[in-house]
């Protein structure tokens, strides 16, 4: 079955293609506050809300499929099968999942489609739970590194970070170490006014690794909480690119101990399987260990969440399903799932 379906999958674009990242016409410091000062009820229903696009989905195609039905027989499976596929979770996990269900259904353990959709729920939210630890924030200064190509909003995602960590009473620090697309440090800066968050820069086109250094000698003689950097984003099959990408880090590691902390890839879920093919590349250069997904919103294939968290086993630490600062979300597995499986 799973065969059959590959052919209809849309040939996946070996490199992203380089694009400016948008700016944000709108202004999204609107919601003042994090989780932590919002009704936890409001949040989800935004996100509910937020992803209306992938519930509308394959959530719905599923429900269509499942409605009416009594038993559970191969054609259902395979119906099931392909709508989860062509919702961009990756054949290797559909594979895993209707191997499992199949099993259970011989067995005569799963028999009513309606248990079928629970079972189906429960088995994506477990594969979203990749084991790790939460971030800490420390010590100080804590330098977590941001990666990814350019126009996956890896510059506003910085930017609604800064100021989730500052509404946190954390004092951060950005660095403009993309000195290589036009506008980029110009465009931290912007960021950096309008969020009230220092920005340590230098002219565009010098040295990434002397901005750098530059910023964790600022970091440290500022005291500062949480150091953000910035780094190029131009096409990931580039060795220019990665090379750099090493060498920053090993500056960083050099003046502050253990460092970076973190490592983020921002990853465009719009892209579909592409951006695994990014964080391969991009964890191979420089080592990624958390995982920010952004434009959520704006697909009907958020299985990719599920396939990128089964394939990478690498967690993901926050989601982007909007414009508003408090959009940029901490991503929960359970509360994710029940977000797109929610009746309406």
């Amino acid at each position: 079955m799973i065969k059959k379906w590959i052919k209809k999958i849309p040939a996946l674009n070996s490199s992203a293609q380089e694009s400016p990242e948008p700016s944000d016409q709108s202004d999204p410091i609107q919601g003042k506050g994090t989780e932590a000062s919002t009704p936890r009820l409001g949040l989800f229903k935004r996100l509910k809300e937020r992803m209306g696009k992938t519930r509308n989905g394959f959530v719905r195609q599923m429900d269509q499929i499942l409605l009416g039905r009594h038993e559970i027989d191969p054609e259902l499976l395979d119906e099931l099968e392909e709508i989860l596929i062509m919702a961009d979770m990756g054949v290797t996990t559909v594979q895993d999942i209707f191997d499992k269900l199949r099993i259970e259904v011989k067995k005569k353990e799963l028999q009513d489609p309606l248990a079928l959709r629970k079972r189906l729920k429960e088995q994506i939210a477990d594969l979203l739970k990749v084991p790790s630890t939460q971030i800490r924030w420390t010590p100080s200064p804590f330098v977590v590194l941001v990666i990814g190509v350019n126009g996956v909003g890896k510059t506003t995602t910085i930017a609604k970070l800064a100021y989730r960590l500052k509404q946190e009473g954390k004092n951060v620090l950005l660095v403009a170490a993309d000195t290589f697309r036009a506008a980029a440090v110009e465009q931290l800066e912007t960021w950096g006014k309008r969020i009230d968050v220092p920005v340590i820069k230098h002219s565009a086109g010098s040295d990434p690794s002397a901005v750098a250094f530059d910023g964790m000698e600022a970091a440290i003689k500022r005291d500062v909480d949480i150091v953000i950097v910035d780094t190029a984003g131009r096409l990931h099959t580039k060795v220019n690119l990665m090379e750099e990408l090493k060498k920053i880090s090993r500056v960083i590691s050099k003046k502050v101990q253990e460092a970076p902390h973190e490592v983020l890839i921002v990853l465009d879920a719009t892209t579909g399987q592409n951006a695994i093919s990014q964080a391969n590349l991009f964890g191979e250069a420089v080592g990624v260990t958390g995982i920010v997904l952004t434009k959520l919103d704006g697909t009907a294939k958020g299985g990719i969440v599920v396939s990128i968290a089964n394939q990478m086993q690498i967690p993901i630490r926050f989601i982007g399903i909007g414009e508003k600062m408090e959009d940029l979300r901490q991503f929960d597995p359970e509360e994710f799932v029940e977000a797109i499986f929610a009746e309406r």
